[in-house]
């Protein structure tokens, strides 16, 4: 059986940057375990193009259950399934949330994960393409690009927002997050940069680091309560590796909660009524998922729209706000325009061109959960997010699309505006929209959190992100969030990979 000092499970956008980390140190070997295949999919590099690989061959293609806050619906849940993960497939939004969102990660008890704690690992991975600063790295290996040539329907948003008393702001991942302005992408040459390509391309001839594509881990193996090893399907054949040091799961918030529970670990009731044998019984794997959701808003044009330029990403701008006027807290909205028709299939019209604000809510209290399907390591797992669960998520998004109403409004937009045609002119009173919001809202697929990082009953890493129960095992993805950043989640789960390499390193094995 082949030994390895570390197993990394997972390329995605964690598993790529750990991958590179550990074996910088040429005495250390990796393997890293994907189940997907290789990143050669042509649309991947082409930055428009990633609305065609949801639900492609490329994306796990999971669903949530019947969701009752909305309208007993089924949500897609975006996730990549090939090298690079959901960094090949998202649409590049290079987003570090908010500084608040940190702090209270530590003052929750997790030391070492303020934002001044975690704000070099952000640099580290940063290759800015502008000036090095407190807030931005330029040696890293991650391109964060300004959009090349943004849309004039881009513009007029930002006028729109600074015209109704919102900042203008250059920098969402510098000094303030608050206010309207372009997003940063990861592309670079026109091209996606996803993690793959940003972590592994360059290292791919490292001898201490074997990549295993196609490859999906079943169960993890023990000695005793230590973890030792991994067993992992690849072309119908199972196989077996061991370390010496550490499995370090990167699989992401829905396959590292699924891989614990199929190894015994997590609640004994669950495992037990499966007839899976209960290694650590740990209450909070598969608790606490929560995530972003998304309410579109949009407008019929009264003149023809000129395409998006072949480098964007479609979401090319965007706005932070409150939906209740407080300075204490985090903003809770995020709204990205898109210069084109992106409603709810319901409410689309053929050849229709026009404009569109995705109205995100980006501090939901609602918290839903994973279970397993049954013990079969194939089968998807049961994802409940329970979306609009808590009254207050539900009343932020109607508050959402009547701020997003306003700012479409705005004179900025009189030379474009046509007719609105989702939610459309009907849509008025607050339960209309409420109405309207459990109707078509849909996932920002930034889910996070079965994980859960923290020294409370569900914890499940403690602040190291070691697995509670056992030794020789973490998990280092989105999975361990506490509660969600204010923002698209890729950049921070990079920074997660980033600072759990520095506690692999310092640690004693």
């Amino acid at each position: 059986m082949t030994t390895y000092d570390y197993v990394v499970i997972g390329a995605g956008s964690a598993g790529c940057v750990l991958a590179n980390r550990l074996t910088a140190d040429p005495n250390v070997t990796v393997l890293l375990l994907e189940a997907g295949d290789r990143d050669t999919k042509p649309e991947i590099q082409i930055p428009p193009a990633w609305v065609t690989l949801l639900g492609s061959e490329i994306d796990w293609q999971y669903m949530t259950e019947v969701e009752p806050g909305l309208a007993n619906r089924q949500l897609r849940q975006a996730r990549g399934k090939v090298l690079g993960g959901t960094s090949a497939i998202n649409a590049m939004i290079y987003i570090r949330a908010n500084a608040k969102n940190y702090d209270g990660w530590q003052a929750a008890g997790n030391a070492g994960w303020g934002y001044e704690d975690v704000l070099p690992y952000f640099r580290k991975s940063e290759n800015y393409q502008g000036e090095a600063s407190k807030f931005h790295g330029t040696e890293g290996s991650l391109a964060v690009s300004a959009l090349s040539a943004p849309h004039p329907l881009s513009n007029c948003f930002i006028d729109a927002a600074v015209s109704l008393g919102y900042p203008r702001n250059p920098d969402f991942n510098g000094e303030s997050q608050l206010g309207a302005g372009f997003y940063p992408l990861n592309t670079k040459e026109g091209k996606r940069h996803s993690c793959a390509t940003a972590f592994l391309d360059p290292i791919r001839d490292r001898p201490n680091l074997t990549i295993a594509t196609g490859a999906q881990a079943t169960h993890l193996l023990f000695s005793g309560d230590r973890v030792s090893g991994v067993a992992y399907q690849q072309n119908g054949v199972m196989q077996e590796v061991t370390t010496d040091r550490e499995v370090i799961l990167t699989a992401g918030v829905f396959d590292s909660p699924k891989l614990l529970l199929l190894s015994g670990i997590g609640p004994a009731d669950q495992l037990r009524a499966l007839e899976i044998p209960v290694k650590v019984d740990l209450p909070g794997v598969g608790q606490n998922l929560h995530d972003h959701l998304l309410v579109s808003v949009g407008y019929q044009a009264t003149q023809d729209v000129p395409p998006p330029a072949p480098d964007s990403n479609l979401g090319e701008a965007g706005l932070f706000l409150h939906s209740q006027n407080r300075t204490d807290a985090a903003p809770d909205l995020q709204l990205v325009f898109l210069p084109v028709i992106f409603v709810n299939p319901a409410f689309a019209r053929e050849n229709a061109q026009g404009f569109t604000v995705l109205t995100g809510l980006v501090d939901p209290k609602s918290r839903g959960h994973l279970q397993l399907r049954s013990a079969d390591p194939l089968a998807p797992p049961r994802i409940l997010v329970n979306y609009l669960q808590q009254q207050a998520d539900v009343d932020a998004l109607v508050t959402g699309v009547k701020r997003t109403r306003e700012l479409l409004q705005a004179g900025a937009f009189d030379p474009f505006r046509g007719e609105e045609i989702a939610p459309g002119a009907a849509v008025v009173s607050d339960d209309a929209i409420a109405t309207y919001v459990r109707q078509v809202s849909e996932a920002f697929w930034h889910s996070v959190g079965t994980c859960k990082m923290g020294n409370d009953p569900l914890a499940v890493v403690d602040d190291q992100l070691r697995v509670r129960g056992v030794t020789g095992l973490r998990v280092a993805d989105a999975s361990i969030m506490p509660t969600i950043p204010t923002g698209n989640t890729h950049a921070p789960t990079m920074m997660i990979a980033e600072k759990a390499a520095d506690l692999i390193k310092n640690s004693t094995h």
